[in-house]
Formats: C-alpha cells, sequence, structure tokens
C-alpha cells in the first residue's frame, strides 16, 4: 500500500481500479456486462437510470489471463511518466485534462462510433502516442525488439491487429488520433498556428490538484509549493508530491 501511496493520483486511481475490476471479472467474481461500454444503456432514457459509469469502466478492463498483468504495467509506465515527467503537464490539474480528453474521444470514436466494448488498449495507445511525442529519440524494448520511442504507438497496433484483428486494432487507433487531436489542440495550433490553447486547464481542475499551505516558488517547469517547515520535497508540475527525493524517468521498456 506504500508503494501504491507513492504514484501520481491520476494513474493510482486508474491503474488500482483496473486491476481490481478487472481480477473481479476475469475471476468471474462478477459479469463484465454491466461495466463495458454500451451505448444504449448509457444514453438510455427515463424511467430507465442512465448508466453512465460504463463510460469509466470501459477504461478499466485488461485482457484475461496474462493480459491482467501486461495490460495494467503498461497503463502503469506510459500513464505514470507523463503525469511525473511530461513537460506538456506544467500546470496543476493539466495531465487529469489530458486524460479526460483522451477519454471523452475515444468513447465517441472507439465506443459510440466502432462500438468498442473495452477501450483500455485505445488509451494505453493514446499514452504510447503522447510518451513517443515527448521521447522521439529513446529506445524502447518490446519483448526481443528495441527500437525507437516514435514508433512505439504503431507497434502496438500492429500487434493487435495479428493477436485480436484489424477491428480491435481499428478501435485501439482512436486512442493514437485522440492523442494527436490533442497535441494539434493544445500545442501544433498554438505554436505554429498562432492560436490559443484550445483545451485548457479549468481553475476548479487545478484547485483540485493544488496543493494546500505553503507557498508558492516558480521553477523552470512550472511551479510547486514549499512546505514552511520542510526541505523542499519533489514535485511534479501538476501539484502532486511523492516525498521520496528526487526521482529519475522511468525507462521506456516493456
Amino acid at each position: 500500500m506504500e508503494v501504491v501511496q507513492s504514484w501520481p493520483p491520476v494513474t493510482r486511481v486508474l491503474v488500482v481500479a483496473t486491476v481490481v475490476l478487472s481480477v473481479l471479472i476475469h475471476s468471474h467474481m462478477i459479469s463484465a456486462q454491466p461495466w463495458v461500454f454500451y451505448a444504449d444503456y448509457v444514453f438510455q432514457m427515463p424511467p430507465k437510470i442512465p448508466e453512465i459509469w460504463r463510460v469509466l469502466s470501459a477504461f478499466c478492463i485488461t485482457g484475461s489471463g496474462l493480459g491482467i498483468i501486461l495490460d495494467a504495467y503498461f497503463l502503469y509506465t506510459y500513464s505514470s511518466t507523463l503525469e511525473l515527467h511530461s513537460p506538456r503537464f506544467r500546470e496543476h490539474g493539466s495531465y487529469f485534462v489530458y486524460m479526460a480528453f483522451l477519454m471523452g474521444m475515444i468513447t465517441f470514436s472507439g465506443g459510440y462510433l466502432l462500438g468498442g466494448a473495452a477501450l483500455m488498449k485505445a488509451l494505453v495507445v493514446g499514452l504510447a502516442y503522447t510518451f513517443s511525442q515527448d521521447n522521439p529519440d529513446s529506445n524502447v524494448t518490446m519483448f526481443i525488439l528495441t527500437f525507437p520511442a516514435k514508433y512505439l504507438p504503431y507497434a502496438l497496433l500492429a500487434i493487435s491487429a495479428v493477436s485480436g484483428g484489424y477491428s480491435s486494432a481499428f478501435i485501439e487507433l482512436t486512442g493514437l488520433v485522440s492523442a494527436h487531436l490533442y497535441d494539434f489542440l493544445t500545442r501544433i495550433w498554438p505554436t505554429f498556428g498562432g492560436g490559443r490553447n484550445l483545451v485548457p486547464t479549468p481553475s476548479f481542475v487545478q484547485n483540485w490538484f493544488r496543493p494546500r499551505g505553503g507557498t508558492a516558488e516558480a521553477r523552470s517547469y512550472g511551479q510547486f509549493i514549499r512546505p514552511s517547515s520542510q526541505e523542499p520535497p519533489t514535485a511534479n508540475t501538476s501539484g502532486w508530491n511523492s516525498g521520496r527525493g528526487p526521482g529519475r524517468r522511468l525507462g521506456g521498456e516493456y
């Protein structure tokens, strides 16, 4: 539990929910039917209750068997790396907004339009795409192959096409498209198009992730809160503090 508590908050909640729900489903303790995405159930009208929780739970269902471990590991690796180290997420709560954007776009395109029921792998492909944009020249290892990180999301899609068929790969492709759209709206358009960031972090979300107490100090990567009676702690730019020293970037290995 101490190790889990040290994870950044968005990653922690998502990975724990994924492991718990997936274990319960694949051990046949509960049925998967109430948790996968079905648009007819999500948008059903009164007197029936819209089952809106499916929008979130569909991202917390892994493959069976070894997939429970591997899918959760991939999710943790790329999510925690981005949440802790990506220069994209300098504002408090900006990583939360990024994840909400990805999930919303994947739900619409991969779930509603293409009929995907379990959407976690599409989310992993989206996270891998953003990771590859941040670290294009670093090497990653997938099983026995080592290659530049810029090819990582395409390698994941190729594996999915071979193991799950092209229909699964098309659903997972929506994760890459969603992550690229986020990159365009928040970085490419403001930088090269002269526009503004079209996916800003609302002030109330920033307040959710802003540490309480202490004094704010400016840094080259953003801002962190220094407690008044302690040594300066390590904090990422979304406002999460592990209290475990300087930390380091996670490796790109699978």
